[in-house]
């Protein structure tokens, strides 16, 4: 059967680009409101408002002493809520469809793609790749533990997303600009390389993907073994071997359906249910 040439998900790109201004313009504008300017009716809005991981290292502290860890509102709280609840549904969309940073990692990405053309993405071995993307959970739970003894957002200093909308303060630590430039600089090798080997939020929604709703789902009797699918995959995952994407990586982002590349029709879709 002859491949045909696709197009990728052409709202996933406009969905990233308002995200990313938005959270840009909320974090300059708070820092201009300190300073006796910006816009009014957003000078109560942060990034620590506004990110759904902050929810996550609360609940802690919530659980025993009813109150929030320091610097996080009631925002956050919600925020998680609705993010666990639409990941459940349809996987870590927020990761592949909205976190800024996720977002910047594959804007650098392209300029890898550039320069090492199909090495690109392949740096790094299969085997020390596979044993790596565990880490995030190492992360994950140092923070969790970290934020539960000490009451504080720990995770704040060395956090490339603070980092990167809040490099031009005071707030941000050397370590957190540590983080972010190398996090760039790694992207142009690996695509998404925060979000594959280090984000604690990835690592928490990635689980969804276990018992998601909608889902992924290969249909073997018309694929035509391509591999467009897997080679689309920003995060890796060999999809032109599972029936079903399970992978605790996967960031629904749908770059490798029918859709997007498939060259076959309804060969790889987003459905509900699949066993």
């Amino acid at each position: 059967m002859k491949a045909k040439t696709k197009n990728r998900i052409w709202l996933r790109p406009v969905v990233q680009l308002f995200f990313f201004v938005l959270i840009a313009l909320i974090a300059v504008n708070h820092t201009l409101v300190e300073e006796g300017g910006g816009i009014t009716f957003l000078s109560g809005a942060s990034l620590h408002a506004l990110c759904p991981f902050g929810g996550v290292v609360t609940i802690y502290q919530y659980a025993t002493t009813g109150a929030f860890v320091q610097k996080i509102h009631e925002s956050s709280f919600i925020l998680m809520i609705l993010g666990f609840i639409l990941a459940v549904l349809f996987g870590p969309v927020f990761c592949g469809w909205v976190c800024p940073f996720g977002t910047i990692q594959e804007w650098t990405s392209k300029l890898g793609k550039k320069l090492f053309k199909r090495k690109f993405n392949r740096f790094v071995p299969r085997k020390v790749d596979v044993v790596l993307r565990y880490l995030r959970y190492g992360v994950l739970a140092w923070v969790l533990y970290m934020t539960a003894i000490t009451g504080k957002l720990v995770f704040a200093d060395v956090d490339p997303y603070f980092a990167l909308f809040n490099f031009w303060t005071s707030e941000v630590a050397i370590a957190g600009l540590v983080v972010l430039g190398v996090t760039l600089v790694a992207a142009l090798f690996v695509e998404r390389p925060w979000c594959k080997y280090a984000c604690p939020y990835g690592a928490v929604l990635g689980l969804t993907n276990l018992f998601r709703v909608f889902k992924i789902k290969r249909n073997e009797p018309t694929c035509i073994a391509c591999n467009k699918c897997s080679n689309r995959c920003p995060m890796n995952i060999p999809v032109s071997q599972q029936k079903v994407v399970r992978d605790h990586q996967c960031i629904s982002c749908l770059e490798c359906t029918s859709e997007a590349v498939c060259p076959v029709p309804a060969t790889v879709d987003f459905v509900v249910g699949g066993k």
